[in-house]
């Protein structure tokens, strides 16, 4: 085994990662050894890059789409909040071999709005979500964590709405598609956690029209990095949260649990992974 400690990031495709960045600009500030890199790696070969990556010298990697709910089946140890959320993305491995599966998007979902929007209270009233995918999923559960009282989902889809609120209960109140803008009467947050308004996505058309100006707005895209929703929010007075943020705070544990400092989600983090 390397002396240099390895992680990486695991994907399909993985090109468009800003994991490496962000790990290898902290590796640098803290002046630490090691090395983080992007790993394209397809479905079929998903056990067997993972089960050869601690002979290689890797102590941990993170995992994004398509493999974050496969990668359960090959952990040891799954964190609870994994296991509820469904999903992986933060792997840890250990001396002997045991692979140890936990989720941290939630915790930098909230870690991103405690910065950005400090003056939110997750009490004061309902969150409105937009969307019923994977991130939704690590964000119900983050939400209910820091005790939101009513989650009001939407999706374009809404049998995936349903079975988010048969699997996480009646806090959530699904809400049609088309009843997706007057929805946001109501929210004391609203995030948007579909593609829509994503560089080459689908434009986002759900109309604001009935958004306040004292709700709190967040998308987890974050390419563009203010996209058409959060400008639209922002012209309505509301306070906006990009999504970049997510990425970096949700990285912070890995890291610390990799090569052993816990690093700074800072002004000068955002630039380095934007350079």
């Amino acid at each position: 085994m390397t002396d240099i400690p390895k992680a990486g990031v695991i994907g399909n495709p993985i090109s468009h990662s800003l994991s490496p960045k962000l790990h290898n600009y902290w590796l640098r500030r803290y002046d630490l050894a090691g090395s983080y890199t992007a790993l394209q790696v397809a479905e079929e070969d998903l056990e067997t890059t993972i089960r050869s990556l601690p002979g290689q010298g890797f102590i941990g990697a993170n995992v994004t789409l398509p493999h974050k709910v496969s990668v359960l089946q090959l952990a040891d140890h799954i964190t609870d909040r994994a296991t509820l959320i469904g999903a992986a993305n933060t792997l840890t491995f250990k001396e002997d071999g045991r692979i140890f599966a936990d989720n941290t998007d939630g915790y930098g979902f909230i870690a991103n709005l405690k910065q950005g929007a400090p003056g939110w209270n997750p009490k004061s009233g309902p969150a409105a979500i937009l969307g019923a995918g994977g991130a939704a999923r690590a964000i119900i559960v983050a939400l209910a964590d820091a005790g939101v009282p009513e989650i009001l989902l939407s999706n374009r889809t809404r049998p995936k709405a349903e079975a988010l609120r048969a699997e996480f209960g009646a806090r959530i109140k699904v809400v049609d598609w088309v009843q997706a803008g007057p929805m946001l009467a109501d929210a004391h947050i609203v995030i948007n956690t579909t593609s829509l308004g994503m560089k080459g996505a689908q434009e986002f058309k759900v109309p604001l029209d009935d958004l306040q100006s004292q709700t709190v707005v967040t998308d987890i895209v974050y390419t563009p990095l203010r996209t058409p929703f959060l400008i639209a929010a922002e012209a309505i007075g509301c306070k906006t949260v990009d999504g970049l943020g997510m990425l970096l705070h949700q990285g912070v544990p890995g890291f610390e649990r990799w090569f052993g400092m816990r690093p700074e989600v800072d002004d000068n983090t955002r630039q380095a992974v934007l350079a």
